[in-house]
């Protein structure tokens, strides 16, 4: 039996009794520290603007040192400027063949160095072997290692390198390597440092891309060369960057191994204005900042990828 129900009343919506008046916002206070952090902007900023001039006050001596008479005796800032430094500076020593021998000893470890390191951080990132770990914690160690301290080694092994130089199968009786662009090129080609960068970089790599690759069929080689290493271009133009600096201005190895004229550096030519009695500044300077144009260019032209590695290897 059916029962009638009363009719349901409509719900009419609720509207804000103000419709048009925005609603308030939760108060927010402001950030504390406005003016502090004003003046805090403001002394750093002072504080880098001296660290910078400290920092380029020597390549300002260096320049105006370069364009002093050399009759001048006193004095900071040169009475006239005599350009005619430069060229004797470069009259004075071959110092084009000394540039000649800096660029390829700096263009040979660069070549090597990119190379091998970018093989041997590819096989520590991204090929699990067994003692991978002891392996990179000897690199990492071998960065902290100075120069200074493997260098009487190193000559000792250039000197006694078989078959090279008169010397015997066991590396005696001759000079091995010395007087040699084997000494020059070979020795200190390439860097643990490098290798850890590489190994940060291929780290950021996915892996599903040497993966994809593995599936169709290529190689480690082919995929190192051609998929991955193409990723890596910060890193590849910082080792290239370092390592040419490295090489360009390298000095007591070169002056260690070389004798002959043909062989010398630009940085062991520079030390021929450098005598027992005295020194000639003006020339000395003069083909110290023409040693120094390179070096400054190449850093103008990749000092984007050199600081987005560091910054890539710092947050890694």
């Amino acid at each position: 039996m059916a029962t009638d129900a009363p009719p349901r009343r409509a719900v009419k919506p609720t509207r804000h009794p103000h419709p048009h008046r925005p609603r308030k916002r939760p108060h927010r206070p402001a950030p504390a520290g406005g003016a502090g952090s004003s003046g805090t902007r403001i002394a750093s900023f002072w504080l880098m603007a001296m660290v910078s001039v400290l920092m380029i006050t020597p390549f300002v001596w260096m320049v105006l040192s370069s364009l002093r008479d050399p009759a001048q005796s006193a004095g900071l800032l040169p009475e006239s400027l005599r350009w005619q430094n430069y060229a004797d500076a470069l009259k004075s020593a071959p110092f084009l063949t000394y540039a000649r021998n800096s660029f390829f000893i700096a263009a040979g470890h660069t070549v090597i160095n990119v190379v091998f390191a970018s093989m041997a951080g590819y096989a520590l990132a991204k090929l699990p072997f067994r003692g991978s770990k002891v392996l990179l914690f000897c690199f990492i160690g071998a960065i902290m290692i100075p120069m200074y301290t493997i260098i009487v080694p190193q000559f000792i092994l250039v000197r006694s390198m078989p078959f090279f130089g008169g010397n015997d199968i066991l590396g005696q009786g001759g000079t091995g390597w010395l007087d040699s662009w084997w000494a020059l090129i070979i020795p200190g080609a390439m860097s643990p440092l490098s290798v850890f960068l590489f190994r940060q970089f291929y780290l950021g790599i996915p892996k599903e891309l040497a993966e994809a690759a593995r599936l169709d069929g290529a190689n480690e080689f082919v995929i190192w060369a051609k998929i991955v290493t193409p990723q890596v271009k910060p890193a590849i133009v910082t080792v290239a960057l370092l390592t040419f600096q490295t090489g360009w201005t390298n000095f007591l190895w070169p002056l260690l191994v070389t004798g002959r004229e043909d062989l010398r550096v630009l940085q062991v030519g520079l030390a021929s204005f450098q005598q027992e009695n005295t020194t000639q500044w003006a020339l000395l300077m003069a083909g110290t900042a023409m040693a120094t144009i390179p070096m400054i260019v190449l850093f103008v032209f990749a000092q984007r990828y050199f600081v987005n590695s560091l910054t890539h290897v710092g947050l890694k």
